[in-house]
């Protein structure tokens, strides 16, 4: 409770832990690549995300890997979530993360959230996807991931 007797949101209360700790948020660009129309995963968690004091922004629907990459760099975000459950995350993830390492964005960090069959995690991993959620992984473990696993902006490590 503050002050003046009104409860905080957990957003609220994680923006003044972040700025008590003079820490900027954690920035996170969810997007929905391809041609999937179906974006209800993507939503739950980007308002996971901001429930958790991170700053999201929602791309919306049909995104091309360009779009994606150029938002992340104009947004200067911390991480890039996909979410796809087009079946198509074999041709789109590799070219995403392809596009970062041109940009010298790989500092960004790539998560990936749907459908995704256990045979394809080890390609996916290899292109340079740090993590992959499927469906019923619980949202605590995915924000937890993300703010272990960003790295400080501009700083690459090998």
């Amino acid at each position: 409770m503050t002050k003046d007797g009104t409860t905080r949101s957990i957003l609220q209360r994680n923006v003044v832990y972040s700025q008590r700790m003079n820490k900027p948020p954690i920035r996170v660009l969810v997007a929905k690549p391809g041609l999937d129309g179906h974006d209800r995963g993507a939503k739950v968690i980007a308002r996971a995300l901001r429930d958790a004091g991170m700053e999201v922004i929602y791309t919306g629907l049909r995104q091309t890997p360009e779009m994606i990459v150029s938002a992340a760099i104009q947004e200067d975000v911390d991480c890039i979530g996909l979410s796809i459950l087009s079946g198509a995350h074999n041709v789109i993830v590799p070219r995403i993360a392809a596009m970062l390492r041109e940009q010298h964005a790989e500092d960004i960090l790539l998560v990936l959230g749907g459908t995704i069959p256990e045979e394809d995690f080890p390609r996916l991993k290899e292109s340079g996807v740090a993590a992959i959620f499927g469906p019923g992984t619980p949202l605590e473990t995915t924000v937890q991931f993300i703010r272990e696993n960003i790295k400080p902006r501009g700083m690459l490590t090998n």
